[in-house]
């Protein structure tokens, strides 16, 4: 009996250990317009610029990084107003811990089974909406976006901290979104495969324009 109860008890030990992602929820709604682009632009930095993501399971997380293929910002009276970046799909590199099966899981991500990244080999982000935010220490302003990934576009609301100088701006950011929103399932049987990998993600951004 004891053979038997110990590997039941351990899994609910590992279980226990790992949830979703803790985070800034980003709020999400239909696609919106695009803030028009007023005043100079800036051009992103592809070389250092990336999104990165957190996902989780009841026995462990996943971690990696994506590059940023091209995008600008625009900025009038020292105010960001608005701006856009793409992001390769195909560049992900899995950030684990231990590596042993890295490639094996960024095969399955790039899978139809998550991006189908064959199809959909880019995924995009597009400003609708900038607020400054008072008195936070976290955060500078309120970010609304319209993200595309696969072949689903919605906007995103979340807190980011944009540093403006006279030649560079630098955007970070990091907030949990509901994948299945963007069609980004485990597995075919929907219902059955994302009770093992939980539905929430922490996106982070980490993006560089310069005049």
């Amino acid at each position: 009996m004891k053979k038997i109860l110990f590997p039941i008890f351990a899994v609910a030990i590992l279980a226990s250990c790992n949830q979703s992602p803790k985070g800034e929820e980003a709020i999400t709604s239909d696609a919106q317009e695009a803030t028009a682009i007023i005043g100079t632009n800036f051009k992103v930095d592809a070389n250092t610029s990336k999104v990165s993501f957190l996902g989780t399971k009841p026995v462990g997380t996943h971690t990696g990084d994506f590059k940023v293929s091209e995008g600008s910002f625009a900025v009038d009276s020292a105010t960001l107003t608005g701006g856009t970046f793409t992001i390769d799909i195909n560049s992900m590199t899995i950030t684990d811990k231990d590596l042993t099966y890295s490639e094996k899981l960024k095969a399955h991500l790039l899978s139809p089974d998550f991006f189908d990244a064959t199809k959909f080999g880019t995924a995009k982000f597009e400003i609708t909406g900038i607020e400054k935010i008072e008195n936070d220490p976290t955060a500078t302003h309120k970010v609304s976006g319209n993200l595309t990934l696969k072949d689903s576009t919605q906007n995103v609301t979340f807190p980011a901290s944009v540093a403006l100088s006279e030649n560079e701006i630098k955007t970070t950011a990091k907030f949990n979104i509901d994948r299945t929103k963007w069609g980004l399932y485990y597995g075919n049987d929907k219902s059955l495969g994302d009770k093992f990998i939980y539905p929430e993600v922490q996106i982070s951004l980490d993006i560089t324009a310069k005049k």
